[in-house]
């Protein structure tokens, strides 16, 4: 396997009123091609902080991130927008979904952006809403979907673009245990068709459904270990 995300010594800090917060303080991490990492921590611990950098949502104060084999920690905005939307495919809490748009455009919406022709850009998306089994709900729009078909939706969404990386940030926080249960088997199924999934929680059995997780804390990595996802166990 090769490595996809290859990160040394990233320190950020902020300015709060007058004092600095330091929420990185040297952080080393490589992700190989094909992982399904989960990041976890307590709130201050700086995994929002490490997302953002994964995500190319920020850019670190000192040190360096490749992605595959691109530093991105030295680029400026628009071409971490260029990367963001070509290489990361985005999963959130809150799902992010444009109200007034249906599951088929709000899946196709990072095609536009990429300057797919229309035609294919309905194809890819309705192959993505099959693949997270949404076939009979594409001109719905969010507010006539569950949380859990919702959430669907975002992961269609981020898959659309063949990304390199699936980071989902606290995917289940919004939903109940049996729609949880739902969506975590879904990021397996994912992950078994050779994607690279990073899962962003603060859930211990969120966690455990991943194959090696890394604990933070206070802007520090206390543990990187492989991991027996649950449903291995369970079987």
């Amino acid at each position: 396997m090769s490595n996809i995300i290859e990160i040394k010594g990233i320190k950020k800090s902020y300015r709060i009123g007058g004092e600095t917060v330091y929420a990185l303080k040297g952080i080393d991490l490589i992700i190989e091609k094909g992982e399904y990492v989960a990041l976890m921590g307590p709130s201050g611990s700086g995994k929002s902080t490490l997302m953002n950098m994964l995500g190319c949502l920020d850019t670190p104060g000192e040190g360096s991130y490749m992605l595959n084999g691109l530093d991105v920690s030295k680029m400026d905005d628009n071409e971490l927008a260029e990367v963001r939307n070509k290489d990361i495919g985005f999963v959130f809490q809150t799902f992010n979904l444009m109200p007034r748009l249906s599951a088929l455009e709000n899946v196709a919406m990072p095609l536009i952006y990429a300057g797919v022709k229309k035609e294919e850009r309905e194809s890819r998306a309705k192959v993505c809403l099959e693949a997270v089994k949404l076939t009979d709900r594409m001109t719905h729009k969010p507010n006539e979907l569950s949380g859990g078909q919702r959430q669907r939706v975002a992961v269609a969404r981020a898959l659309v673009n063949n990304p390199s990386i699936i980071l989902a940030d606290e995917p289940t926080g919004n939903l109940d245990s049996k729609t949880s249960e739902e969506m975590m088997n879904l990021f397996e199924e994912i992950h078994k068709k050779g994607n690279t999934v990073i899962v962003i929680t603060h859930e211990e059995d969120i966690a455990r459904r991943a194959y090696r997780i890394v604990r933070l804390k206070d802007g520090l990595i206390e543990k990187d270990e492989p991991n027996i996802p649950l449903k291995t166990i369970n079987n």
